[in-house]
């Protein structure tokens, strides 16, 4: 099992994914805080790891159910519902991913 804990920022809302290979299809658990986050999870249950790594094929499902049901763009909890994902399937080690946020006043 591969888990990902996701905070998300400004909006306080904490969400863990944990995903499981099932055969070829990886079973993804995802609890929240977010009421947005919580419909998606109820509809984006399991997922083919290899057409969620890339967005030659078509858009990733992760990333379609996001649209769907998360009003915010910048929202990190799909990509690390999709790192999740890519680790459990190995296709990815267990890396930390960073987005580190500063503002300057400069005049």
């Amino acid at each position: 099992m591969a888990k990902a804990e996701i905070f998300a920022g400004n909006c306080g809302f904490n969400t863990t994914v944990e995903t499981r290979m099932n055969g070829k299809v990886c079973n993804i658990h995802i609890s929240s805080e977010c009421a947005a986050i919580q419909r998606m999870a109820e509809e984006l249950t399991q997922v083919n790891p290899f057409q969620e790594i890339s967005f030659k094929r078509s858009l990733p499902l992760t990333h379609e159910m996001g649209v769907k049901y998360c009003t915010h763009a910048a929202c990190p909890v799909t990509s690390g519902i999709i790192k999740a994902v890519e680790v459990e399937a190995g296709l990815a080690l267990p890396t930390d991913v960073t987005i580190r946020l500063s503002k300057t006043n400069k005049e």
